[in-house]
């Protein structure tokens, strides 16, 4: 199979994911969102790394799943606590976090 099929697929997992980011308010849909980008971003970088034949893509996209993982456990973690508090996981309400 041609890299230009993961490439297409990449375009259109990332093109979900930023629709996603824009028209959503709900937070945890917001952080899906995101690593559905995240993850649009590392088929790129893999399709791109069996284009050229070296393994740099890979490595870059086992990376950023590193770094993806942590961003979740941070986010979700955030995320309960406003929801414990406000008793909303809207982002619109996220605003209000005054003291």
């Amino acid at each position: 199979m041609s890299p230009v099929y993961y490439l297409y697929l990449a375009a259109l997992l990332f093109t979900i994911g930023a629709a996603g980011v824009l028209i959503r308010r709900n937070a945890i849909i917001l952080f899906m969102c995101v690593e559905l980008m995240l993850n649009a971003c590392n088929l790129a970088f893999v399709a791109f790394s069996r284009l050229h034949g070296n393994l740099d893509g890979q490595i870059i996209a086992f990376f950023t799943m590193v770094v993806a993982a942590a961003e979740v456990v941070v986010g979700l973690a955030i995320i309960v606590t406003v929801f414990r508090s406000r008793h909303s996981a809207s982002v619109d309400d996220a605003s209000l976090m005054k003291l």
